[in-house]
């Protein structure tokens, strides 16, 4: 058979399995339909406080979450040892925990989230920052890498700083990389905005981190003729 008569039929032979791979795609859609529609009562029971077994506390005094013990330990190898006592049994029941760091809405996110894997944009544009925060501090992975996702996502002139800031106190690389590119590209436009003359006194070392990647831009851009 020619070359070109050969390629003919791979085509057609590859075509012919399109709708076998369409109705393929399709029942994996449904599934994943069924699966996310199946998971979604963990977020029934956080809303409805079905059997909660403890409380979370915020630091702002505001009112206790009522939670389950079992999913904040699965979330969590952090949380789950702080539940346990020294002698490896559980804590009693009655036991309530206090999360300073995180302000109530923060605390209901932080929660929303572990019950359901997700928060809407809203919640996460208000709250990402103390939410990756609290997942850097509680090792909640998935939350990490969700709050990273969506800080890049939306990086601009306005979050740029906030973004370096926070990836330094959690010695997060890629945001940090990211963010001091991005300032340094719009370093006239941040450099003269009411925010940077906040940051700069507060994070002298990041200043000069900023300071140093400007020249050194300036400087490949010599080099390179660009």
């Amino acid at each position: 058979m020619p070359p070109e008569r050969m390629v003919i039929e791979a085509y057609r032979h590859q075509l012919g399995d399109l709708p076998k791979w369409l109705s393929g795609l399709n029942d994996q859609r449904v599934e994943m339909n069924k699966k996310i529609a199946f998971l979604s009562g963990f977020g029934a029971a956080f809303r409805e406080r079905i059997h909660t077994d403890i409380q979370l506390v915020p630091g702002d005094n505001g009112l206790p979450l009522a939670t389950h013990r079992a999913l904040l330990a699965a979330r969590s190898e952090i949380f789950k040892n702080m539940l346990e006592s020294e002698d490896g049994c559980k804590a009693p029941p009655s036991e309530t925990i206090k999360l300073a760091e995180l302000k109530h809405e923060e605390l209901e996110s932080l929660l929303d989230f572990l019950y359901t894997g997700s928060l809407p944009r809203e919640k996460m544009e208000k709250h990402v920052y103390s939410l990756f925060l609290a997942a850097d501090k509680y090792a909640i992975q998935y939350l990490q890498e969700f709050c990273e996702r969506h800080m890049l996502l939306y990086l601009n002139s306005s979050t740029a700083l906030d973004v370096l800031e926070i990836s330094d106190v959690c010695s997060n690389k890629t945001l940090k990389d990211a963010a001091l590119n991005f300032i340094v590209k719009n370093m006239e436009e941040i450099a003269f905005s009411s925010k940077f003359e906040v940051f700069a006194p507060k994070n002298q070392h990041l200043y000069v981190q900023i300071t140093r990647a400007f020249f050194m831009d300036i400087k490949s851009k010599r080099v390179t003729g660009v």
